[in-house]
């Protein structure tokens, strides 16, 4: 479908539900009703108790996690045009945004990179894309709004309980399961850029709930897209690549006894990129480059629960594929298949009264078909754990959790992740909390791969596995406290986390000449992160609730003692949500980035600080019928215009406007 097509369809179906809306007005007794219901949300998430699994696999409220914790809720994010996680989490306290290459975004924690951020779906790995395709994205877009309940962030690491790649912390989408009845919700958004290009459209649609007291079922789609932007210095190159996606996803579920639930499902997605670029040759040429991704992932698990405790063994199988084409007889990138095949479990016991012990496993095996990663073209790998935590309750206010992982690893044998952290609360509303853990992150089947290589940088070099590579490690200290007040909260935290063998590409043959010049991976740095985290919420009224968050981080490389690259060292966000009427509300969102340091020639450069800020309004036409309208980036800020050296580009000012429904 084209754009047009859908910007047609989107204006002819807000046409049509407009006219609905006009014929069946929201009761004043249905809009006070759902303002409460926001409210009484509200105050629950200034309070403290949302209820938060990511943390120790158990529910628990979000005061009395063991970890420094934010959730945004699928309400939040169905206000706004999202088109990925980066998107939906980046006025979270912590979080930056930042450039990984050809216009595409990661997510960076406090300073880590985003390599080292482990995104789960419903506590499920999805395909860590970014450790075997560069410049890859591709993990960030699994869920639509409409099919998100929550999503929990945890900022520091947590190998103790996920393994690898969890260096920096864990992003958990928690994916809508309506039981009570069954339950319709769509979405359709357009976004318009002030300029050429750019301009976004969303279409999404959610059924599902129970179809008998013990089955259900529930299914969603989405198409996504968003059409390319112009570099300002170069019009025939691209700002911003051209992205159109249709995924969809159902999942069933069984409940032949209390306590008891069987759930299978299956998702798929295809994803096309295309921007235009240019070689980096003495004649350059100016060409389009095309991404062809389809990601897919089956997946089934058991959960029961007793008395004594609660039992969980699940099974998934997570394949992502890769198609490049480019014209004007440029070479494309060889395709790649990357599989992930995960049996996990685990065993939560009640030992006695205030001790909660829980034990698990897991057996994951990797493959990656490549031609370019050996001589047969495929490489595997058996990834197995073992993970014990026990969780005490030592007296009233004073909990303390002890947990390690045990992974296995063919190249380095057993890898241990031990973690401890203690939640203290000595006055009513006080909580402080503090812990250590230690993480790992084992180098990708390419890095290892004696025969890998690759031609990077339009040819000024190659790229070639190294076999002898070492895991990255993470030492992680927090410590901090926040005061759950009656409808506000306030909190800090300072935290520091010591890294070794970071893997980087470093010349070690033919160094400066183009076209010879050999890079390979090595493990070469030393690194310090640390900084203090400050965030608070209030909610002064029930229809108005403000909350902000500043974070400063001290990068540090080292080995070579100087700052780490594209770590802004100062970072804030603010959101207010105010229920200007029982059926409207307005929200602002402001996100500041400090300067931070580049290295163009290996010579620091430091680029500018920038804000951007955005407003969006929601009014109930109809208990089923919402209107939204928006605009993100108000001011237009360009960041191209103050500097060509930011590895990401922002699209300027756009303006949005759409529809939900919900029936």
């Amino acid at each position: 479908m084209r754009f047009q097509n859908l910007m047609f369809l989107a204006g002819a179906s807000a046409l049509a539900l407009s006219n609905v809306a006009n014929a069946s007005d929201l009761t004043a007794a249905e809009a006070v009703q759902e303002a409460r219901r926001a409210a009484a949300e509200r105050t629950a998430a200034t309070e403290g108790q949302e209820i938060v699994v990511t943390a120790t696999r158990s529910a628990q409220p979000l005061a009395d996690a063991p970890a420094t914790m934010s959730v945004v809720t699928g309400t939040e994010l169905r206000r706004r045009p999202v088109q990925d996680l980066a998107e939906a989490l980046e006025n979270e306290p912590g979080i930056v945004i930042n450039g990984i290459g050809m216009t595409r975004r990661g997510i960076s924690i406090r300073g880590m990179s985003n390599e080292h951020l482990l995104t789960l779906i419903d506590g499920r790995r999805i395909n860590d894309a970014l450790a075997n395709m560069a410049h890859a994205d591709f993990d960030l877009g699994w869920v639509p709004s409409v099919a998100i309940e929550r999503i929990e962030v945890v900022r520091g690491p947590l190998s103790a309980l996920y393994g690898s790649e969890a260096l920096a912390g864990v992003v958990n989408v928690i994916t809508r399961r309506p039981s009570e009845r069954l339950e319709a919700s769509g979405l359709g958004l357009l976004g318009l850029r002030d300029g050429k290009g750019g301009d976004t459209g969303q279409l999404s649609a959610l059924i599902g709930g129970s179809i008998t007291p013990s089955l259900g079922v529930v299914a969603w789609g989405e198409y996504r897209h968003r059409r390319r932007t112009q570099s300002p210095l170069s019009p025939r190159e691209s700002e911003l690549e051209a992205r159109e996606a249709l995924s969809g996803s159902i999942i069933g579920w069984w409940e032949p006894a209390q306590g008891h639930r069987i759930e299978i499902g299956q998702a798929a997605i295809d994803d096309d990129r295309a921007r235009d670029t240019v070689t980096t040759g003495a004649r350059p040429v100016y060409y389009e480059y095309q991404d062809h991704i389809t990601r897919a992932q089956t997946h089934g698990s058991y959960t029961g629960s007793v008395g004594w405790g609660e039992l969980q063994a699940r099974a998934y199988r997570s394949v992502l594929e890769r198609v490049n084409e480019r014209d004007q007889n440029q070479t494309p990138t060889q395709p790649t298949k990357a599989t992930d095949t995960v049996f996990d479990g685990r065993l939560t016991v009640n030992v006695f009264a205030g001790n909660r012990l829980t034990v698990g496993g897991e057996h994951r095996h990797e493959t990656l078909r490549d031609s370019t990663v050996n001589t047969a073209g495929k490489a595997d790998v058996n990834h197995n754990a073992l993970f014990v935590q026990d969780e005490w309750a030592l007296r009233d206010g004073v909990s303390l959790t002890l947990g390690s992982r045990f992974d296995h690893h063919p190249a380095y044998g057993w890898q241990t992740s031990p973690r401890a952290y203690l939640v203290v609360e000595p006055i009513e509303g006080l909580k402080l909390r503090g812990g250590v853990g230690k993480a790992f992150k084992a180098p990708s089947l390419k890095q290892l791969s004696l025969g890998y290589i690759t031609v990077a940088a339009g040819g000024r070099f190659i790229i070639t596995g190294n076999p002898d590579l070492e895991p990255e490690t993470n030492t992680a200290y927090e410590l901090g406290g926040t005061y759950y007040g009656r409808s506000w909260n306030l909190g800090a935290t300072l935290f520091q986390n010591d890294l070794d063998g970071l893997v980087q590409t470093n010349c070690v043959e033919f160094c400066g000449v183009r076209g010879r010049e050999r890079r390979a991976y090595v493990n070469v740095d030393e690194a310090r992160v640390r900084g203090i985290e400050v965030s608070g919420q209030v909610t002064p009224l029930p229809a108005l609730s403000l909350s902000a968050s500043y974070t400063y981080v001290e990068p540090r490389d080292r080995s070579k003692d100087r700052e780490l690259a594209e770590r802004p060292n100062h970072s804030a966000n603010v959101k207010l949500a105010w229920q200007v009427a029982d059926a409207t509300e307005f929200n602002v969102r402001g996100r500041y980035t400090g300067k931070q340091t580049i290295y163009q020639a290996d010579v620091p450069v430091r680029l500018d600080d920038y804000n951007l800020w955005s407003v969006d309004v929601s009014h109930d036409l109809t208990r089923q019928l919402t209107l939204k309208l928006g605009v993100d980036n108000l001011f237009k800020k360009r960041l191209a215009e103050s500097s060509a050296l930011y590895s990401f580009a922002e699209p300027g000012r756009v303006f949005f406007a759409g529809m939900g429904a919900n029936f």
